[in-house]
């Protein structure tokens, strides 16, 4: 009997100079090493390594006591990890603010190497792949009922093995009356289980005899568990700025308005520049952790939050003296006068908003992912009851909405802290230490890239939300609430965006092309079937919506109206954002990156401005162009996939893998 490794199964992909002993491995979007990257990576990968190599020749002998059992390092030299000697991770990553529309590409920010949650994701993510091509026992074979109805239906619908889905090869027994629908068939566990080092090894032989293939049964059941918990996360934080908008609603019109226009630029001035600049400790927070050197994942977080702090000083005294600039933007004294007054308490908050960006990138470099959303488990039902309690309870009104955001804000870095004291995550804390005040330059370069690629993009929204304040007190309210619900809805197909990219990189730097593709295919269908929902939702409850946030009809009516658009541009929406993580997880990040800045500021914005005030379309106007520059970019990122070769997408995968390691080598000889 011939071995089930035995004949290729699809066309090889041709791979030259390989480096000697590293693997063709899954590797996540976010790993170096066998995977796309962004075109900036060559450049940055030395400021990665400077940085840490800076830190790690000012360590002290206390300060390497848990590097004493990585023996490959001596305590003064950087070393390369490479991420080829793991295999599938997961390593979700994104703002939660959600405030944009489509993914934005980070140029200038390396990826991170895998942590221990990721290699065990990567080991369960093998072995799916292996009981689906029948390479390893499944662990529960059960025969007896697959040719009963129930049986053949699962298979059809449900079923992730590749056998499943082909034409039989054997004739299979007549069913007759008296053929059981459910057979008395016993689970066997007869079959040993395979240690890591086992599953592998029969993964390197399957990968290198072509004997992996997947089904959109499996990618689909893979989307569904990368995307669920991020979902959740991003709920969540998301829902303490819902909590705001709905307290504020209860006040008054003129105060729905205010929280809009301050929202919005507390996020642009602020939130947005602190995400972008944070997005750089994926990277070194990461390398330092899979260097062995722990002690740094805390001093790179160090530094970074006083970097934000600092960057915080001139943004707070903008804040505080915003009210004559909010009453030219928007025209209205009133809303700019109680706009200014949020910022202002606002201020409260800004260092633990610094301070949670840093930690949840300390957790996550460790792979506690779970971390925060136990954190916003806590901190977010918490914030509803503070609105409750200062708004109404203590009677400081507009003002209380604020301090209620303030006191979350600073409330959810001390829950992660104390996390991190009580359960996990202290390995890589060694206490405050001077060495965070210096090596800022390398840190602040890496840094600034994805910093202005966020801000270009969201400084959109802002602009809408100027203009909207041209309207009147009821337009700028109803936009209030359509940015709020169309940011939550956006909450279901960004973080599906993130496991798209994730999963199709990690089958690009396997090599296994066809798989990938199938993938595509099945993040498109989800994406357009989240647009279809939300679309439902809209058009469906677009009365009752607004009535949660506002309950005059003036607004209303203007919301049940503009929202009709919202509702069309939401399967865009989803478009975009999939499209875009399927860009990035083919390494064509930048592509998705000019398509973003072309469509929001060469179609969506001057179509936007002419249709609001022009064609005197007003707010529905300004979500026309909005609409309209999502379907450019999906239109052109989809038209972008359809063409692209996804056999060469590996070959260039391997190519930029090579790069790399002649780039770190360089580095640290």
């Amino acid at each position: 009997m011939a071995s089930p490794l035995s004949g290729p199964r699809s066309s090889p992909v041709a791979i030259h100079d390989a480096p000697e002993g590293r693997r063709h491995s899954i590797l996540s979007d976010f790993f170096p090493g066998s995977l796309p990257f962004p075109p900036s990576f060559v450049s940055t990968a030395a400021n990665v390594q400077e940085i840490l190599s800076r830190d790690i020749e000012d360590c002290s002998s206390e300060d390497e006591e848990d590097h004493e059992d990585h023996t490959a390092f001596d305590g003064s030299e950087l070393h390369p990890v490479y991420s080829s000697d793991v295999q599938l991770a997961f390593h979700p990553n994104g703002v939660a603010y959600g405030c944009g529309f489509s993914t934005v590409p980070l140029p200038g920010v390396d990826l991170p190497v895998p942590n221990p949650h990721e290699l065990d994701e990567s080991l369960r993510a093998e072995l799916d792949l292996l009981r689906d091509n029948d390479i390893v026992p499944t662990q529960h074979p059960m025969t007896g009922w697959r040719a009963t109805f129930i049986g053949r239906l699962y298979r059809a619908l449900f079923s992730t093995r590749i056998q499943d889905h082909r034409r039989p090869t054997v004739s299979q027994p007549e069913l007759t009356e008296t053929t059981p629908l459910l057979p008395d068939v016993e689970p066997t566990d007869t079959f040993p289980s395979l240690s890591p080092d086992e599953v592998h090894k029969q993964w390197e032989e399957a990968v290198a005899t072509h004997h992996i293939e997947t089904t959109w049964q499996r990618e689909s059941k893979t989307l569904i568990q990368y995307a669920a918990p991020l979902i959740i996360t991003f709920l969540l934080h998301y829902s303490v700025t819902v909590g705001s908008v709905l307290t504020v609603g209860r006040l008054g019109m003129e105060e729905l308005a205010a929280v809009n226009l301050a929202t919005m630029t507390a996020s642009i001035t602020y939130y947005v520049p602190v995400q972008g600049l944070a997005t750089c400790l994926d990277t070194l927070c990461s390398q330092a952790f899979g260097s062995g050197h722990k002690h740094l994942v805390g001093i790179q977080a160090q530094r970074m939050t006083w970097l934000l702090w600092i960057l915080m000083i001139p943004i707070a005294v903008l804040w505080w003296f915003s009210e004559p600039i909010l009453a030219a933007l928007v025209g209205r004294g009133e809303t700019a006068t109680l706009a200014a007054l949020y910022l202002r308490v606002l201020i409260i908050g800004m260092p633990g908003v610094a301070a949670f960006e840093s930690g949840k990138r300390f957790v996550q470099s460790q792979g506690l992912f779970h971390a925060t959303t136990y954190t916003l488990l806590i901190g977010a039902p918490l914030s509803f009851l503070q609105n409750w309690l200062f708004v109404f309870r203590l009677g400081w009104n507009f003002a209380g909405a604020a301090a209620a955001m303030a006191v979350t804000q600073n409330l959810l870095p001390i829950l992660l802290i104390l996390y991190v004291k009580l359960f996990e995550g202290s390995q890589c804390w060694k206490g405050f230490s001077l060495k965070a005040f210096g090596n800022w330059g390398p840190m602040i370069r890496l840094a600034l890239p994805g910093m202005i690629m966020i801000e270009a993009q969201f400084s959109v929204l802002e602009i809408l939300t100027i203009a909207a304040g041209r309207f009147g007190t009821a337009p700028l309210a109803a936009q209030s609430v359509l940015v709020t619900v169309t940011s939550t809805s956006f909450n279901i197909p960004f973080p599906l965006a993130i496991a798209t990219s994730t999963r199709v990189a990690n089958l690009i730097g396997a090599q296994l092309s066809d798989a990938a593709r199938i993938t595509a295919r099945v993040a498109i269908v989800a994406a357009c079937a989240v647009g279809l929902f939300n679309l439902t939702i809209f058009v469906t409850l677009r009365r009752q919506l607004p009535r949660i946030f506002k309950n005059d009809d003036e607004v209303i009516d203007i919301v049940a109206q503009v929202i009709l658009v919202c509702a069309l541009m939401q399967i865009f929406d989803a478009l975009a954002a999939v499209s875009h993580g399927l860009l990035r997880g083919i390494g064509h990040q930048a592509i998705g990156g000019y398509a973003n800045l072309f469509s929001y500021y060469v179609v969506a914005l001057p179509i936007a401005l002419w249709t609001g005030f022009a064609l005197d379309w007003k707010l529905a106007g300004l979500w026309a162009g909005l609409t309209a520059g999502l379907a450019v970019v999906s239109g052109l990122e989809t038209l972008y996939l359809y063409a692209t070769n996804w056999d060469d997408a590996v070959a260039q995968a391997e190519a930029r893998m090579r790069s790399e390691v002649r780039k770190m080598s360089e580095v640290v000889q």
